[in-house]
């Protein structure tokens, strides 16, 4: 398997280190790693990262990255940390609160090895505040509950969590954005940054919209459903063949949606006038309009409301199942899927590198490795010696995989 990383993308100049598991601080380096930096993943000497109990995420999430086995803690574990972030720009860490400080790895520590080192600290519920929740295990879900995610969507008899991992993969985003923001400013001013990313926040700042009438208004709008919180003709609507995502939104919109339901003779009135952007919920007439909408669907194919709808400035939209999605020309043409091989000869599926740079293209240049795969090659790399690397491999605090 290539060990050298091939020059490409916008991030090509950036090295990467990071130790956690699952979805969110992997996932955000994962993003990095198409994009061109150099991405150490750090994974524990016992069963390694859990994203590997998968059987084919781990070969999308964790591609274009280096494997090194190490106990993270130990002495040799510090010693060779402290000297792969010597180099590094960026350094993620993801534990319960401040895992790391408490076992004797600081930010202190760690800018001693690299003044200018961004760290990412990645946890549920920060690296302060009440002890007892900053050092409580988290999951996506369980920090979409605690920040109110979930108690908006879903019906009123029942909450729902956002899924597929969504507050996982939400923070991914903000893991990926804070860090290089940080690295821009380390970059101008030789000083790194130290990022407390309470993954809660996060969520928080996804469920701001409705938040906001709250907390100034104390608006409190019921979980919606397949529906919109305030407005008519908003969300998923059962047709005759599928369901159909609508988003009706704009005077000639609403014009024609009424007049289409057999509702045009309220164009034009006062309830409501000829400049209506938005058919709210409480207004007159909106159970009359959702019952007709839902009669007309009823009747109609998912395809031709698409084709119908979209033809007049609607946004409409057929819920693609994973099959549709693959037949989408559309997709096919923007190359959205590509083919490697995993590490075992076998063909792997996956998505291509989003988002699309014109001039610095992201790019897949190896699968995912084994576990402690690079240990030696990183090891090497990083300029330890073969004696350095006896000694470790004698210690049981560092596993080959090669």
């Amino acid at each position: 398997m290539e060990t050298t990383k091939p020059s490409f993308g916008p991030l090509d100049d950036v090295k990467v280190v990071y130790s956690a598991v699952e979805i969110a601080a992997p996932t955000a380096a994962e993003i990095m790693a198409e994009w061109g930096a150099d991405v150490t993943w750090i994974e524990n000497t016992w069963t390694g990262d859990s994203m590997r109990d998968t059987t084919w995420t781990k070969e999308m999430e964790r591609r274009n990255q280096r494997s090194i086995s190490i106990n993270t803690f130990s002495d040799e574990g510090k010693e060779i940390l402290l000297r792969l972030v010597g180099d590094a720009d960026i350094f993620i860490e993801a534990s319960k609160g401040p895992t790391f400080a408490r076992k004797g790895i600081t930010d202190d520590m760690l800018w001693e090895a690299n003044p200018k080192l961004v760290i990412v600290h990645v946890s549920g519920f920060g690296q302060w505040g009440d002890p007892e929740r900053v050092n409580s295990a988290a999951y996506d879900l369980t920090v979409a509950a605690y920040a109110g995610i979930i108690a908006q969507n879903g019906t009123p008899e029942q909450p729902t969590n956002i899924a597929p991992y969504s507050g996982d993969y939400f923070n991914s985003l903000m893991i990926v954005s804070s860090a290089l923001a940080a690295l821009h400013k380390a970059k101008a001013t030789g000083r790194g940054e130290s990022i407390d990313l309470a993954m809660y926040e996060t969520l928080l700042r996804v469920g701001t919209y409705y938040m906001m009438d709250y907390l100034n208004e104390g608006t409190l709008y019921p979980r919606p459903g397949a529906r919109h919180q305030n407005l008519c003709a908003i969300g998923e609507y059962k047709c005759k063949d599928g369901y159909i995502g609508l988003c009706v939104y704009g005077v000639p919109q609403n014009k024609y949606l009424l007049e289409t339901i057999g509702l045009g003779d309220l164009w034009g009135t006062e309830d409501y006038p000829e400049d209506t952007s938005a058919l709210w919920l409480d207004g007159p007439k909106a159970q009359l309009i959702e019952r007709k909408l839902e009669e007309y669907l009823a009747t109609q194919n998912k395809a031709d409301v698409q084709r119908d709808f979209t033809a007049h400035r609607i946004a409409a939209q057929a819920v693609n199942e994973f099959a549709d999605i693959l037949a989408e020309d559309h997709v096919d043409k923007r190359e959205c899927f590509i083919e490697w091989e995993n590490a075992d000869g076998r063909k792997v599926r996956g998505l291509n590198t989003f988002p699309k740079f014109s001039r610095n293209p992201g790019a897949f240049w190896r699968p995912t490795p084994p576990l402690g795969y690079d240990t030696r090659d990183v090891l090497r790399r990083a300029g330890f010696d073969d004696e350095d690397i006896e000694r470790f491999e004698a210690s049981g605090n560092v596993r080959f995989g090669d």
